[in-house]
Order: C-alpha cells, then sequence, then structure tokens
C-alpha cells in the first residue's frame, strides 16, 4: 500500500512539474547554472572511473580468452561492446545516481525544511516547475555527453591496458574496435542515457521536494532517492535492452 501511495504522489508530482510553466527567461539562466553544477563538475569523477573500469574490461575479456584458437582481435571487439552497451549508460548513470541524485535530494530537502519552497508557493511561483525542471533539462543535456565522454575513455584505457601488458597489440585492438560495428548501439546508449537522466532527476527530486521534519530527515530523504533510483534504472535497463535489441 505505501509503495502505490508513493507512486501516485511521485506521478502528481510529475504533473506539478510540467504544469503551469514560468517565462522561458526564467529558466535558461538556472538551466546553465544547473548543467554547470550537475554534469560540469563531474567530468573528472566520470573520466577517472571510465579509464580504469575499460581497462579492467580489457583485461578480464583477454583472460577469458586465452584460446589460442581465438583471434587476439576479439578482445577490441568484446571491450568496445561491453563498454557502449552496458558500462558506460548504466554503471555511469547508476554512479551519477549517487554523485547527482544525492546532491539533488539534499538541496531541494534542505529548500523544503527550512521553508524556502514555501515562501515560493505564497509568490505564486509553481516552486516544482521552477526548481526541478531546470534539473531535468540539464541532466538530459549533459548526461549524453558525459556518456560519450566515458565510452570513448574506457575504450582508451583498454588499449592501454592491452598495449601495456603485451596482451592485445594495438593493430588487433584498432581492428577489433571496427570489425563489425553497429551504429545503432551507439543511439542505444544514449536512449538509455536520457531515460535515465529523467530518472535520476525526478525521482530523487521528488524524495527532496516531500521531506518532512528536520536535518536528520534531510539525510533519510537523500538516502531513499539514491536507493529507489538505482533500483528503477536496473528495471528500466532490462525492459529498455528487451525493446531496443531485441
Amino acid at each position: 500500500m505505501h509503495f502505490l501511495i508513493t507512486t501516485g504522489q511521485y506521478i502528481l508530482f510529475l504533473r506539478k512539474i510540467f504544469s503551469r510553466f514560468e517565462k522561458r527567461r526564467v529558466y535558461l539562466p538556472r538551466i546553465v547554472h544547473e548543467i554547470n553544477e550537475l554534469g560540469m563538475s563531474s567530468i573528472g569523477f566520470v573520466a577517472f572511473i571510465s579509464v580504469f573500469v575499460g581497462a579492467v574490461v580489457t583485461l578480464q575479456v583477454a583472460y577469458n580468452m586465452e584460446n589460442p584458437l581465438l583471434p587476439t582481435y576479439l578482445i577490441g571487439l568484446a571491450s568496445r561492446d561491453s563498454i557502449i552497451l552496458e558500462f558506460s549508460p548504466t554503471m555511469i548513470s547508476l554512479v551519477l545516481a549517487g554523485k547527482i541524485g544525492s546532491h539533488i535530494s539534499s538541496s531541494l530537502g534542505t529548500m523544503r525544511v527550512t521553508e524556502q519552497i514555501d515562501a515560493l508557493e505564497v509568490m505564486g511561483i509553481n516552486s516544482a516547475s521552477f526548481l526541478v525542471f531546470p534539473k531535468i533539462c540539464a541532466t538530459i543535456i549533459i548526461n549524453p555527453f558525459l556518456i560519450i565522454l566515458s565510452i570513448a575513455l574506457g575504450i582508451v584505457g583498454g588499449w592501454l591496458a592491452g598495449n601495456l601488458t603485451g596482451i592485445c597489440p594495438t593493430e588487433e585492438f584498432l581492428l577489433g574496435l571496427q570489425y563489425e560495428f553497429i551504429p545503432f548501439n551507439l543511439a542505444y546508449a544514449l536512449i538509455k542515457t536520457v531515460i535515465f537522466a529523467f530518472i535520476i532527476t525526478t525521482v530523487c527530486a521528488f524524495f527532496g521536494y516531500t521531506t518532512k521534519g528536520g536535518a536528520l530527515e534531510v539525510g533519510q530523504a537523500s538516502t531513499r532517492g539514491v536507493v529507489y533510483t538505482s533500483i528503477l534504472i536496473i528495471i528500466c535497463n532490462y525492459f529498455i535492452t528487451h525493446l531496443l535489441l531485441n
């Protein structure tokens, strides 16, 4: 019953976000600010993770392909598909759910308990749209760029690991990257990223926006937002994959 009530409240929250917008000139500066605050600050974090996980993926693929009958270039092919199809769009989105999602939940939760949101409502402003809509636009714009960066750096990390350890020379790795490449895989990764960005922003914003109590409840709302977001990303990942790749 609690799940159904929470789901209903979330749907009503979405309805409130996309109704009674403020003027366009109000949103544009806020969207730019949110892109800088939520996305640009995550570049170094995403880059660091992507390089090392890309290297690990290549080493694990090579470890499981020790059969001398298998051509070496398959290491590059398997690493490429693993990074594009699953690692970058899904794992990085889960990482961003923890970083971006917790920030959104805690900031909105703090505004709620300090009655700043109530003050906006008193002034006749649709607080949900004013506060959350720019965050949705920002994550939908910047997250695909972060995922593209992650894919590129993950492949570079895989190439470095294969080249430095000698398990996959540069020529073989590059051949594997180009072999039977399917362009739709990139579109699939970006489609997932946009959906995950929407989930991260709206779910975490919902738990922060509906916070009641004090500082302790703000922390609890942030935790619930990240947990529920991660669960939804995993579930949606299955259905998106089933719809787009089958």
